[in-house]
C-alpha cells in the first residue's frame, strides 16, 4: 500500500521529513502573533496516512519493539491518538531509507530511549562544567573497582 501510494523514486522528496509532511503526519505550523491556531495533522495523502495509522496501531503493540517504547513514552505525555501518530510518522522515517537506499530494517530495541536518557545528565553536567572553564575526561568506571571500593567501607 504504501508503495503504491508513494512509489519507488524517493527522489523526488529530499529527505524523510518531505515524505512525512507530504503524507500529512506532521502537525501544521498555524502561528499569528506568537498565538498558535491549530496543531491538528496537515492534509495529505488520505489513503497512506490511514494505512500509515493503522500500521502504526499494530506496531504499537508489538512487544518489545522501538515503536512500542516510543508509543508508551509519548502516551504517557500527550495522549493516545498524537503517540499514533508521531509512532506512524516514525514508521514513514523508517521506511524512507530503505525505499531510497535499499536498507534493511533494524530495530532500536526497547531500550533505546533508556539509553539516551541515561546519558543526557552526564552531557548536561559536562557541559556545565565546561562552561566553568574545567576540561573534564568521562570514562566508565569498571566492574571490579566499584566492587573494591563498596567492600572497603
Amino acid at each position: 500500500m504504501v508503495l503504491s501510494e508513494i512509489g519507488t523514486d524517493m527522489s523526488r522528496f529530499a529527505t524523510s521529513a518531505h515524505l512525512v509532511s507530504w503524507a500529512g503526519l506532521c502537525p501544521r505550523n498555524d502561528q499569528s502573533a506568537g498565538m498558535r491556531r491549530s496543531t491538528r495533522l496537515k492534509e495529505g495523502s488520505p489513503w497512506l496516512k490511514t494505512t500509515l495509522i493503522q500500521c502504526a496501531w499494530a506496531a504499537a503493540r508489538t512487544q518489545a519493539s522501538y515503536f512500542n517504547a516510543q508509543y508508551h513514552r509519548l502516551r504517557s505525555r500527550s495522549g493516545a491518538q498524537k503517540a499514533i501518530c508521531a509512532v506512524a510518522a516514525a514508521l514513514l522515517t523508517t521506511v524512507y531509507p530503505m525505499l531510497k537506499n535499499g536498507t534493511l530494517y533494524q530495530d532500536l530495541g526497547v531500550n533505546h530511549f533508556h539509553r539516551q536518557q541515561e546519558q543526557r545528565p552526564v552531557l548536561r553536567l559536562v557541559n556545565r562544567l565546561d562552561l566553568l572553564g574545567y576540561d573534564v575526561k568521562i570514562s566508565p568506571r569498571l566492574l571490579e573497582e566499584v566492587v573494591t571500593f563498596q567492600g572497603t567501607t
